[in-house]
């Protein structure tokens, strides 16, 4: 088990805090919309919604495929998978942290806190887009979705638990859709939404989260003050 580092665990709420990506961290939720949609058109079925091309961000590629496209054949979800990829990848250097989100994160760790991600990014994607933002340091674990279950199925953060030695109620999960809010419930741990990614935080509510922050510098507000 891993102890915590400086801090007493009574001067804290919460040892490990688990963070989804896109959406939650990283700015990219208009970027994966628009590349679910191109992928749609590429492979010629129906095109979906924003909403509903923004609904399923958060899951695993081929779940989010399957809910994006469900008139697809699912024999050839690869050829939409690989079309997404394409125009994602060639894309991904217009997106960037949303603002004020390392100083958060510098504070957390000066803090005291295991940090960890939640993503349903790819291993490759979250590692490349790890490199370009330069936070490796500061994260003490991270899972993906083509490693382990895709979210809202729990193993996410039972994985991150369990390699970190952290108790459920002594973990958090923050991210910006009702996927991550269910994972932490079924997961038995707190859960903290953030409205300015891709679901409307009024979903939010059926899964009880402990806060909702409209903004990095109020999520990182409450977090000094509560976590």
């Amino acid at each position: 088990m891993i102890a915590p580092r400086e801090n007493s665990m009574t001067q804290r709420r919460f040892d490990l805090i688990a963070f989804d990506w896109d959406g939650t961290l990283f700015d990219s939720t208009a970027l994966i919309t628009r590349c679910i949609q191109a992928a749609c058109r590429d492979v010629g079925t129906t095109v979906p919604s924003r909403e509903q091309a923004a609904f399923v961000i958060g899951l695993g590629l081929r779940d989010a495929l399957m809910h994006a496209a469900p008139d697809f054949p699912p024999e050839r979800y690869a050829d939409l998978a690989q079309a997404y990829r394409r125009h994602y990848f060639a894309a991904q250097h217009e997106v960037v942290l949303f603002d004020g989100t390392l100083p958060m994160l510098q504070a957390l760790r000066t803090r005291s806190h295991l940090l960890a991600v939640a993503t349903g990014k790819s291993r490759r994607g979250l590692d490349e887009a790890l490199g370009t933002t330069q936070l490796h340091s500061l994260f003490d674990a991270t899972r993906t979705a083509d490693e382990t279950a895709s979210k809202p199925h729990p193993q996410m953060l039972l994985e991150l638990m369990a390699e970190l030695g952290v108790a459920p109620e002594r973990t958090l999960m923050i991210g910006d859709t009702t996927h991550d809010l269910e994972m932490a419930t079924r997961a038995g741990v707190a859960g903290l939404g953030v409205s300015y990614g891709a679901h409307d935080h009024a979903a939010f509510e059926v899964h009880a989260p402990v806060f909702v922050a409209h903004s990095t510098r109020e999520l990182q507000d409450w977090l000094l003050e509560h976590a």
